[in-house]
This record gives C-alpha cells, sequence and structure tokens, in this order.
C-alpha cells in the first residue's frame, strides 16, 4: 500500500458510519450533514474517494472522486449522497431500502501514470486485486476500482478491456499509443452485513 495515505482500522469504521448517516440524514429530511470538528480535522486531506452500495442483488450504486481535488471529509459525505441518489444507473435509494444495504468506502492514492514503451508491458504492470485504473482517450475516461475485476474473477487483459468500456472505448483501446492509463490503489472499508460490523478488505 502507497504510504501517501495512511488510515486506522477505526478510521475506516468512522468513513463507513458517516457514509451511512450521511445517505440516512439526506433521505430522511435533506439535511447534508458535517462532521464534528475532530473529525472534520483529522480527514481533512485532499484525496480521492468512492462510495459503493451493494444490496442482496448486487450494485445498488457507485460515485465518488478519483482525483485527491476535495478534502476527504467533504468528500465522503458528497459522495455518499451521490450514491445513492444520483447514480444514472439506478433510481434513487428509498429510506426503507437502507437496512439492506451494506455500506463501503474505497479511499484512493494519487494515480500515477503507468509507463511503457510497448503497450504489452501492461500486463506486467498491473496487478488485480491491488490496482485501479484509470483510462483516458481524447476526451473519454473511465475508472473500475481494484475490487471490481476481483468480485468477476478477470485477468489484467479483462479488466483493461472493461476500463476501456466504462469510458466508451472500444475494449482493445487500451493497445493504442496515446491512450493514457493510470494506476491507484485503494484502502477499503464495509459492513459485512447491512449496518453490521465494518472491517478492512485486504487487497
Amino acid at each position: 500500500m502507497s504510504n501517501d495515505i495512511q488510515l486506522s482500522d477505526s478510521d475506516g469504521v468512522v468513513l463507513v458510519k458517516t457514509a451511512r448517516k450521511a445517505v440516512t440524514e439526506f433521505l430522511s429530511n435533506g439535511n447534508r450533514m458535517k462532521l464534528e470538528s475532530d473529525l472534520e480535522e483529522k480527514f481533512s486531506f485532499n484525496s480521492g474517494v468512492f462510495v459503493t452500495l451493494n444490496n442482496p442483488d448486487g450494485l445498488r450504486g457507485c460515485i465518488g472522486f478519483p482525483m485527491p481535488e476535495k478534502k476527504l471529509s467533504h468528500a465522503i459525505i458528497e459522495g455518499a449522497i451521490a450514491a445513492a441518489t444520483e447514480d444514472p444507473r439506478f433510481p434513487s435509494v428509498k429510506t426503507n431500502e437502507l437496512n439492506d444495504i451494506v455500506f463501503e468506502v474505497t479511499v484512493l492514492t494519487p494515480p500515477v501514470e503507468i509507463d511503457v514503451s510497448d503497450p504489452m508491458e501492461y500486463l506486467e504492470k498491473i496487478k488485480v486485486g491491488r490496482d485501479g485504473l484509470i483510462i483516458r482517450h481524447s476526451f473519454s475516461s473511465g475508472l473500475l476500482l481494484p475490487q471490481v475485476p476481483v468480485e468477476y474473477g478477470w485477468d489484467v487483459e479483462e479488466f483493461l478491456q472493461h476500463t476501456c468500456e466504462k469510458a466508451g472505448l472500444e475494449r482493445n483501446t487500451w493497445k493504442n499509443e496515446d491512450v493514457k492509463i493510470e494506476k491507484f490503489e485503494g484502502i477499503i472499508f464495509k459492513e459485512e452485513t447491512p449496518n453490521g460490523a465494518i472491517v478492512r478488505e485486504e487487497t
């Protein structure tokens, strides 16, 4: 794991509980909560973060900020509310669904461009389970979190192909010379069951 970001297990518990509370309060009364001042200070560093919501049928929403352009104290709340209400793939979450949803928070290390002289080198420089990917080509970009290829059993090439598709590109666009591919790592915390114990996912 990159040394840029150090989060304890107790930090992870706070972040996941904050994500759930932010969504609950927003759905219940439209309020955008703020962290208490000590936590605001603790998470005052800039970081990318994604909030993922899963129910028994699978994904229920996932939105976040890939680049470290916002303070984590703000991004965690904005990302959680957006995952529940703004993911274009799903209708907005209803309050009565919350007891069936598992909350997951992925804090991202800053993306680093993968330097290759031949696109086939990507296959050696990307590790499934550790790395997330961002692919940029022309005006398109797509991101997949490190846990996605693990969930679907993809190898590195399939991971690259699906990240291209996420960007709206042809599956093999990653082989083009003018494509920019970045990798990042994720520190993942999630509820074991809805509203249950919160654990760090080992990557």
